[in-house]
């Protein structure tokens, strides 16, 4: 008999995103993303960061103040889509911890992406989300929060010794 204690579909993409998050430098906020294909294959994934060639020693992670990390850091749904290196994204869903800003709806509308599986929504009732959930409406875009049915993914390095 097959085990029937793996994990769904949604649950490996949104921890792939989850994994990716860990990436991040961000001393606040780590996120992750991770999109597919329609037949469930990995594109591309990011996470937030700064771009490639900008030390992240050398630029602010500061979230307030006269210098802050806002204008440099790539969000990770951004980071996603340039990382897919020109793949069709046409049908693909994208998988990331919280629920895009404006800036990166408006990727995800242009590149092709139909829908938008998110893990929180706590910023749901500010302009930038409130505007990235009226474009992607208006762009056909679907979008629904995963509710896992497992809280955890745990990886063991050790499995293969």
């Amino acid at each position: 008999m097959k085990r029937k204690d793996y994990i769904s579909w949604d649950e490996y993409f949104m921890g792939v995103a989850m994994l990716a998050a860990r990436r991040s430098k961000d001393p606040n906020t780590q996120v992750g993303a991770c999109i597919v294909s329609p037949d469930n294959i990995i594109l591309s994934t990011g996470y937030n960061g700064f771009p490639k060639g900008c030390s992240d020693d050398e630029y602010p992670w500061e979230r307030e103040g006269a210098s802050t990390k806002y204008p440099f850091v790539v969000h990770a749904e951004l980071n996603a889509i340039l990382n897919s290196q020109g793949k069709s994204l046409k049908g693909a869903k994208i998988y990331v911890a919280l629920f895009p800003c404006n800036e990166c709806a408006k990727a995800i509308i242009q590149s092709g992406i139909s829908e938008v599986i998110y893990l929180s929504d706590k910023y749901a009732n500010t302009d930038s989300v409130l505007a990235s959930k009226r474009m992607m409406d208006s762009a056909g875009v679907l979008y629904h929060q995963l509710k896992p049915a497992i809280q955890q993914i745990t990886l063991d390095f050790t499995l293969c010794e």
